[in-house]
Order: structure tokens, then C-alpha cells, then sequence
């Protein structure tokens, strides 16, 4: 709770005593102290309501109020209703926290999202960081208690989660889903719930996901997470993108991933969470929780290479057109557009004339047949000469004549 409240405190006099005083008033108490003799604070019944006034008009979800239990023989203050886990997942929002990444206020334990078959998964963490670059992370803590199947199985429905439709998308998108299984892949996540429930990510996928293991060996971690990447393969990996260019296209499709990074509460206390401390699957290496989110082999660089491989693929389509384009015959020169369309559509071919010579030697033959057309028109509309022989003068003296 100190590096919760006060992250800048270098100690935590300042929370004991404000827990302290809070006591006085009887709106905390002690519910339990762990082997490390460090104490877990929770809320009285009075102050379980005040909390209820100040948060939940600002949206704020309280959790249940966690009621005294005795033991039945001895009458002893149990104190088993705060157990590790929950001091695990505290511990992550903290550190979190002390990183900048989410307001105290903007983390929520034990939020449900219910699936198609009314089966509700609880996250036992949600961070909703956008300053930091972390619109919404769920976060789920394991403490060796939970088998890496089982961890298979949280990502699933998760997945399965992020595939649901919103309840106000209209019927065509609602028939076209239920028409076959692949069909929501298809529907932008715009119309899905959980942009219902959750802000856009900025990033291509789905609500991404985080596991955070907290007192266990380095080995188990290893095996868990192999155990993740492999059986939770079709979960969390991208697909390759379905382009014209696939030798080209090296960029993944991560849009309908869960994106799943991994970290250890051990690494988030020594080195704090905005260090390179979490791994995302599918790549080797620690990263920072932004960097690991992000998909610089995603969406962005497929535009890039889908752009140059088709620059590229009209380039050789030119060079392979100019390769095949016809010579003139004649002339030597190569033909125009304009020519080589006309030899070739079937429309105008038919009075393309020689189809071996260029636009240019075309136009002069079709000069010429016009010069000569020209001329053998005149020729034939022009007056007969007149004749000078005796015949003609014989003529014109006997029309002088008078009977």
C-alpha cells in the first residue's frame, strides 16, 4: 500500500501512520500479518461504506466488504480472507504504479467478462494507463498455484471474449457471424464488446494480456511460458497477411491476436516496471511494456512493403511491355501507345492498315492513298479539252450559217 499511495516515499511511516489514524476512527483494521511481518490492511464495515460514497459516484468499483471470521472453537480473529494472491496482485498494481503507469485509481481488481456460454473469466488486474502508452492491460498473477494449462485455458477465453459481438450491431453483421465461425474476423473491433468495455489500444489486436508469476523459481517461469507459446499458439500469434506479394511481405497480421507479455513480480521490485522486464511471446529478449506491446512487424510495415512491392511489380510489368513493344519496318522506331493499341484491338486492327510500321509511317502511307484519292477524283470530275482539228472548225462554220 505505501508504494501504492506514496510512491515518491523513500519509507512508509507516513501510510502506517495515516493507517494508524484511520484505525482510530475504526474504518480499516488488521486483518492478518504475513510470514514477512508485514501487515494487510482492510476496510471496516464503516469504512467499507464511506469508500462506497467517495468512489462509486465517479464510476469507481468497490470490492466486497471482507466481514470478521472467528475460528469456532478457539474464537480467534482468522484472518483467511485476504490471502497472498490478492497481497501478489497489490503488489503489481504498485509497482505499476511507482513506474507511472496508472493512476491509483485506475486499476480494478476482479473485473468479469462474461462469455457467449454465460461462463464469467475475472481478471485480477486491469490497468488503464493511456498516458503511459497503456490504454488497458489485463493482468493476471500467478503465484504456483495455478497449472500452465490452466493459464492456456484463461487465454482462450480471453480471445474467445474479444471475438464477441456488442449487443447493439445491427442484424445483417449479427447473421453474418452466426453464418460461419471465421466470420468475425471480418467485422472491425469497432463493432465488438469489448471496445464496448475497453478504450481503443492504439495498437493492431486485442485487449492484450499480462502475466505476472510471483514466488516461484526461475524454471518454473521458463516451463510456463513455453508451455504459453506453444499451446496457446493459435491465441497470441499473428498470422501471415494474405497479399499478392508473398515473397515480399514480411510483416505479420497480429488483428486478431490476444497480444501476451511476461514478467516476474520479483523483476517489477528489483528493477521496476519501465524497465526492460517483460518478454512478449513469440520474440526472445525483455523489452519495456511499451515496446513489447507495440507490432513494428505489423500493420504499419506491411503498408510499406505491400506499397513497394507493387511500385515494384508495376515497374517489371513496364519493363516486360516495353521488352515485347513492335519496331516500324520501316523507320526503325518504336511504336507508340496509341499505335500498338490499334494493331491489336480487334475494332480498330481491321483498318490499321500495314501493321509492321509505326503511327508515324502509318500516317504518311494513309497521306499518300489520301494525295492519290485526291487526285484520281480530280481527274475524273475535270472537263474534257477542247479539240482544235478540222472536225471543230467545220462546226463552228456551219453554225454561222443562216438557211
Amino acid at each position: 500500500m505505501w508504494k501504492l499511495t506514496r510512491p515518491g516515499n523513500q519509507h512508509d511511516k507516513l501510510t502506517r501512520d495515516n493507517l494508524l489514524d484511520l484505525q482510530d476512527h475504526h474504518l480499516v483494521r488488521i486483518e492478518l500479518v504475513r510470514e514477512d511481518q508485514r501487515q494487510v490492511w482492510v476496510l471496516t464495515k464503516r469504512g467499507h461504506g464511506e469508500a462506497k460514497l467517495l468512489l462509486e459516484p465517479k464510476g469507481i468499483r468497490i470490492s466486497a466488504l471482507r466481514e470478521k471470521k472467528y475460528d469456532p472453537v478457539t474464537g480467534k480473529l482468522l484472518g483467511a480472507g485476504y490471502d497472498e494472491h490478492a497481497a501478489a496482485v497489490t503488489s503489481t498494481a504498485a509497482e505499476l504504479h511507482r513506474a507511472g503507469i496508472g493512476h491509483r485509481l485506475g486499476f480494478a481488481t476482479e473485473i468479469g467478462h462474461r462469455l457467449g456460454d454465460g461462463y464469467v473469466q475475472r481478471v485480477d488486474l486491469v490497468v488503464r494507463a493511456p498516458q503511459a502508452g497503456v490504454p488497458v492491460l489485463l493482468v493476471e498473477v500467478d503465484r504456483r498455484s495455478e497449472d500452465a494449462h490452466d493459464l492456456v485455458v484463461k487465454l482462450r477465453r480471453y480471445w474467445e471474449w474479444g471475438r464477441l459481438l456488442a449487443k447493439d450491431v445491427d442484424k445483417r453483421t449479427v447473421d453474418l457471424v452466426r453464418s460461419r465461425p471465421d466470420a468475425i474476423e471480418h467485422v472491425g473491433h469497432e463493432q465488438r464488446l469489448w471496445r464496448r468495455v475497453y478504450p481503443p489500444t492504439g495498437r493492431e489486436g486485442l485487449a492484450p494480456v499480462a502475466f505476472v508469476f510471483a514466488d516461484t523459481t526461475e524454471a518454473k517461469v521458463a516451463n510456463t511460458v513455453a508451455v504459453l507459446e506453444e499451446a496457446g499458439r493459435r491465441y497470441w500469434a499473428p498470422r501471415r497477411y494474405d497479399s499478392l506479394y508473398e515473397k515480399a511481405i514480411t510483416a505479420l497480421d497480429y488483428r486478431q491476436a490476444v497480444p501476451v507479455v511476461v514478467t516476474t513480480l520479483e523483476q517489477l521490485q528489483e528493477h521496476g516496471a519501465g524497465a526492460t522486464v517483460w518478454r512478449r511471446l513469440g520474440r526472445d529478449g525483455e523489452q519495456t511494456l511499451t515496446d513489447a506491446l507495440d507490432n513494428p512487424d505489423g500493420h504499419t510495415l506491411y503498408r510499406a512493403q505491400e506499397a513497394r512491392a507493387d511500385a515494384e511489380d508495376q515497374r517489371r510489368r513496364a519493363a516486360e511491355r516495353e521488352a515485347q513493344r513492335p519496331v516500324c519496318t520501316r523507320c526503325g522506331r518504336k511504336f507508340s501507345d496509341e499505335r500498338w493499341e490499334e494493331i491489336t484491338v480487334h475494332r480498330t486492327a481491321v483498318r490499321a492498315g500495314d501493321k509492321s510500321v509505326c503511327g508515324l509511317c502509318r500516317a504518311d502511307d494513309v497521306a499518300r492513298q489520301e494525295a492519290a484519292a485526291e487526285a484520281a477524283r480530280l481527274e475524273v470530275a475535270a472537263p474534257p479539252e477542247p479539240q482544235d482539228g478540222p472536225e471543230a472548225k467545220r462546226g463552228r462554220g456551219w453554225l454561222r450559217q443562216r438557211p
